[in-house]
């Protein structure tokens, strides 16, 4: 009979990953929904300028 086999124990994980991934992580730049918000606001402050 053959001996049972080994079982590689995996490497762990680095902690920081899903942490980063949940913020977000990247460069640093306003969401599209912010810019749309400033593009809207200035619209309607040029509007009201006029």
């Amino acid at each position: 009979m053959k001996p049972p086999l080994k079982r590689r124990v995996p490497k762990p994980r680095n902690p920081y990953v899903p942490l980063a991934l949940q913020r977000k992580a990247g460069e640093h730049e306003k969401s599209a929904g912010a810019k749309r918000q400033a593009q809207k606001q200035a619209l309607k402050k040029s509007l009201d300028t006029q």
